[in-house]
């Protein structure tokens, strides 16, 4: 990563206060959570790698999790004092803190506002308070309403929150009302996430014992569309396949990652690219710890990525926004069918025919990125 300047960096912070039933990312668990220690162990990492030069003024940090909330005020602010001994961070930088609604306190929304946090990732999953138990997640509805409250109080003009769709079979929960409730918040970006069952999780366990029965393609489908259609005729923009801003709010680091453009990845279990090399780090956080205060490389594995990965890559991610896909006429010929199904639409931008999915495209794109993919590379 040494070797080229990056504007996006991601930092995971992988403290949670309980695990989620669906959750398999890189977490710990902690009461009382070693701000400060986890703070000097980026700093660790960062010289560890010898990562000075390798950024100019950022375009986006990224603070995800885990729950970087849980941090509390000043763990948030010692952790960007940190990183400012690094990086550039701008009026017009994008610092993006996801947060938990039972961390977003007044103090603690001062704290992130005094310390450059401009824009919050809200976890809120749903607002049916069964669901929420179910779920395993510490707020409730509630919560969740008043966290947005009190952000836009402290001055947070720019604010995201998560839903979860396509639970399992026997859980009572009414979507619409989700959609409807993320609405009536005013929030100026929505993410949507299919419920994906993980075997080494609660809900995978529960899975495999036949407790539970995952939702089929159609129910995903209705739901995914029917969201599709709510967010859209109030405005939103469906931007990539998850997600959904109001004109101008567009998430800047995620935008990062669909474009394909480098980003530099600190803390466990994080990743990063350089245009050419795909690393990730050790994903427990006492190995990652150990490992920087130790002075070594907390890198886990790294990949080069070949002609055949960029190739299938830049279909993939060229398809999953509505930027689109640069395609030109042997392209079109292949897909038609895709066109004649409802699947894609074809745009002209900046004098180049793009392929753009379709909401019902979108229900489809691995399938059509491998198809693309392989048409492309002549297998």
């Amino acid at each position: 990563m040494t070797a080229l300047r990056v504007e996006h960096v991601y930092v995971h912070v992988p403290f949670c206060a309980r695990r989620c039933t669906y959750c398999d990312f890189s977490i710990a668990v902690r009461r009382s959570v070693p701000w400060r220690a986890f703070a000097e162990a980026v700093d660790a990492e960062w010289r560890v790698r010898d990562l000075v030069g390798t950024t100019a003024p950022l375009r986006g940090l990224y603070l995800g999790g885990g729950t970087p909330s849980h941090l509390g005020g000043e763990g948030v602010a010692a952790l960007l004092d940190t990183l400012r001994q690094h990086v550039v961070l701008r009026a017009d930088t994008e610092v993006t803190i996801e947060a938990n609604p039972e961390d977003i306190t007044p103090a603690a929304l001062r704290a992130w506002r005094a310390a450059g946090a401009n824009r919050l990732s809200i976890g809120v999953q749903s607002f049916d308070d069964r669901v929420l138990a179910w779920m395993h997640r510490v707020h409730d509805a509630t919560a969740a309403r008043v966290a947005v409250q009190a952000a836009r109080d402290a001055g947070f003009d720019n604010l995201s929150v998560d839903l979860i769709f396509a639970l399992p079979d026997g859980i009572t929960r009414d979507w619409d009302r989700d959609v409807n409730e993320a609405l009536a918040l005013r929030v100026e970006h929505v993410s949507l996430y299919g419920l994906t069952v993980e075997p080494q999780t609660p809900l995978g366990r529960q899975a495999q014992r036949g407790a539970i029965d995952v939702a089929d393609d159609e129910r995903y489908a209705g739901e995914f569309l029917r969201a599709h259609d709510a967010l859209t005729a109030a405005g939103f923009e469906h931007y990539e396949v998850s997600n959904f801003g109001l004109p101008g709010r567009r998430a800047v680091h995620n935008g990062a990652y669909w474009r394909g453009v480098p980003y530099l990845g600190l803390g466990p279990s994080a990743h990063g690219f350089d245009g050419a090399i795909r690393r990730w780090n050790t994903a427990a956080y006492a190995a990652w710890h150990d490992a920087v205060a130790a002075g070594r490389d907390p890198v886990a594995g790294q990949e080069t990525l070949d002609a055949g990965n960029h190739l299938a890559e830049a279909v993939y991610l060229g398809l999953r926004t509505s930027d689109g896909l640069a395609v030109d006429a042997r392209d079109l010929q292949h897909v038609q069918r895709w066109i004649d199904a409802g699947w894609v639409r074809v745009q002209s931008a900046d004098g180049d025919l793009r392929l753009v999915c379709t909401a019902h495209g979108w229900l489809r794109l691995d399938a059509l990125a491998a198809d693309l993919t392989a048409f492309r590379s002549g297998s």
